[in-house]
């Protein structure tokens, strides 16, 4: 188990420290008093094994070497955070809950087949999945749900997101988890309501979404309240990459010492 004390750093260990959030996070833990990149890992195959995490993310030498053997990097941290992707969420959860290290997974795209492990895994560590760590964003889902509860029933609910041409899942995590606000607000069956491949007219209820995938976006999402002669428009605007950074950051240094569960970004800050 970990022996951080009270007001210590938090050791952070980045999985998936190669990729864009890998390198954001990276970044901007050297700005923060209160946590510490100790470890990074990265895929057997990836070709940046045994690169400085510092140095492939621009900041220069931190002696983190880039290193494919998760047991052993968590042996060394206080927590860890996932950005890797699907494929390896569920070794990493297991490689998690037998070293006992609290975790955050970040990576989006995550199958309904891994809910059942999630759950088990926070039985055992603190564990909190978030399909995005701005903290505005995690205000708006909150701000969702709220509007979603007080307008009536005959205004449309659409979700229109933006990200760059990379990304590779779509509808992004961050707008099914904004249509999944939207639908407990009305007390809706998100499997039911949620329209990802419209063809035809709208049935009523339905909670649409529409996807743009283009140049360096960032990250834009507009839930859309339209009713009969008026609209409300609820809008998170991401410019800067860090900001999920500096999210995750927060999530991370906070999970350290609590007890085992499954908890949330709203948890954080509300």
């Amino acid at each position: 188990m970990s022996t951080r004390g009270a007001g210590a750093q938090a050791r952070v260990l980045m999985i998936g420290a190669s990729g864009r959030m890998g390198r954001a996070i990276v970044r901007v833990a050297a700005e923060r008093p209160d946590v510490r990149i100790c470890g990074a890992v990265v895929s057997a195959g990836s070709a940046d094994l045994g690169r400085d995490a510092g140095e492939l993310a621009g900041i220069g030498r931190i002696d983190v070497p880039l290193r494919a053997d998760l047991a052993a990097a968590l042996a060394e941290c206080d927590v860890a955070v996932d950005f890797s992707s699907p494929a390896a969420a569920a070794a990493n959860l297991a490689a998690c809950v037998a070293a006992a290290r609290p975790l955050l997974i970040g990576t989006t795209g995550l199958g309904t087949e891994l809910a059942a492990d999630i759950e088990r895994a926070a039985r055992h560590i603190a564990l909190l999945v978030a399909p995005n760590t701005s903290l505005g964003v995690t205000l708006l889902l909150e701000l969702v749900k709220r509007a979603s509860q007080a307008l009536p029933d005959d205004f449309d609910i659409e979700i229109v997101e933006a990200h760059h041409r990379r990304k590779k899942d779509a509808p992004s995590g961050t707008a099914l988890a904004l249509g999944r606000a939207a639908a407990q607000g009305r007390g809706q069956n998100f499997g039911e309501v949620a329209v990802t491949d419209r063809n035809g007219a709208r049935r009523s209820g339905d909670i649409g979404f529409a996807v743009v995938r283009g140049g360096d976006i960032v990250g834009d999402h507009t839930v859309v309240f339209a009713g009969s002669g008026e609209q409300v428009q609820l809008m998170h605007r991401a410019t800067d990459r860090n900001v999920f950074a500096r999210g995750a950051l927060a999530a991370a240094a906070w999970l350290c010492g609590r007890a085992s569960g499954q908890y949330h970004m709203r948890d954080i800050i509300l």
